[in-house]
């Protein structure tokens, strides 16, 4: 008798806790897909209202615009890195490490408030083993410093804000 009550506890445990967890996903996406149709007016391009605000973000093409780029292949690299007449910041990372996720969006902070100074281009190094293994990346996150076509600079791993803005000042200077 007891081993049917404690068998029936713990299948209802287990169901609760299924049933949590499909509320908690559904929540989140509920609340992560949030349309934003007053951007619509303000935005130059053809945005319908159902569209999120991440569709909304646009990479920069040009040095001045949006200061983050996200390299595609080894001649998007040779291109926007190598021959950017702007010190550019290579952020080595991968889509499954911690530290990457939390380095990244203070690079784009620290690297915007230099109003156009300097680019960040950011690298994924599962899609781009080639210039990864040129680099000699061993660990991620890595950030290069890139000027006038060579390595200028370069940390491993999660940095203090304090080292990164030395690290964007000797670049840049």
């Amino acid at each position: 008798m007891t081993i049917k009550i404690m068998a029936s506890r713990t299948v209802f445990r287990r169901v609760l806790q299924a049933s949590r967890r499909v509320q908690l996903q559904r929540a989140v996406v509920q609340r992560s897909i949030v349309t934003l149709p007053h951007i619509q007016k303000k935005n130059t391009q053809n945005v319908t209202s159902d569209q999120s605000y991440s569709q909304l973000r646009s990479l920069c093409t040009k040095p001045g615009e949006g200061m983050v780029i996200h390299i595609q292949d080894e001649n998007d690299f040779q291109e926007r890195v190598l021959n950017s007449p702007l010190p550019v910041v290579v952020d080595f990372h991968a889509s499954w490490c911690g530290p990457c996720k939390l380095l990244g969006p203070r690079l784009e902070s620290l690297v915007g408030s230099r109003k156009g100074k300097v680019v960040l281009a950011k690298c994924d190094v599962d899609g781009l083993e080639d210039i990864a293994m040129r680099y000699r990346i061993s660990s991620v996150p890595t950030v290069i410093g890139f000027k006038n076509k060579e390595s200028k600079e370069k940390f491993i791993g999660l940095q203090d804000d304090d080292i990164i803005e030395t690290f964007l000042d000797r670049l840049i200077g």
